[in-house]
């Protein structure tokens, strides 16, 4: 799945020239939520009773994501497209920090496209990682303090997409479309509550080609 995004944009190139069809590329702002797995973990990151001494419960997904995407419209109603999402500000996970990111390929379907405004359906599969991260601070006596982030791991699973979003023309190529989003993510219980992960983007875009 890393390769095929990492190629995405060569894809979305020369499907356009081929297809002379319409394209987008855009920018998004939103939230995705999950709840607390219930779950806690100790300063040595073992999982403990949580309200035991120590022992610090792990979050819910939420917060601020930031999005970027883009679309080949082949014919007026049926095309493909790319997401990425995710947390620019790492968020706190019991003793870790951790950054959210989800990335997605769809096909796009648009019952309605007219010319200030168009109804798209997403559905796609891609993948969510999980990063994690310890944030350790060293000082020499008091004069000198140094606080340094360090990795320390990946949950990566697989996951499915699907979106709703209403693309709205301010002016001929520049558009605002909110969209709802639901990411299915096998296995994303062993981070947070629910492998159901739903989510909300207003993304800001523009439009090249014939429409």
């Amino acid at each position: 799945m890393n390769r095929i995004y990492r190629y995405l944009p060569l894809l979305f190139a020369i499907s356009f020239a081929h297809a002379q069809s319409a394209a987008e590329v855009n920018i998004g702002f939103g939230t995705v939520h999950d709840k607390a797995s219930g779950a806690g973990l100790d300063a040595n990151l073992s999982t403990c009773a949580i309200g035991s001494l120590g022992c610090l419960p792990t979050p819910a997904l939420s917060g601020f994501f930031m999005g970027f995407g883009g679309t080949i419209m082949f014919t007026k109603h049926l095309g493909f497209g790319g997401e990425a999402s995710l947390q620019p500000a790492k968020q706190d996970y019991a003793y870790m920090r951790y950054r959210q990111l989800f990335y997605d390929v769809d096909a796009v379907y648009a019952p309605v496209n007219q010319k200030k405004v168009m109804v798209r359906l997403l559905g796609g599969v891609g993948g969510a990682r999980t990063g994690f991260s310890i944030t350790q601070t060293n000082c020499a006596g008091t004069a000198v303090c140094q606080t340094q982030s360090q990795p320390i791991g990946n949950a990566t699973h697989f996951q499915v997409h699907a979106g709703l979003g209403v693309q709205l023309y301010v002016k001929e190529h520049i558009f605002i479309r909110p969209q709802f989003d639901l990411h299915y993510i096998p296995n994303f219980s062993d981070q947070f509550r629910s492998s159901t992960a739903p989510g909300f983007m207003v993304w800001l875009g523009y439009s090249m080609g014939d429409r």
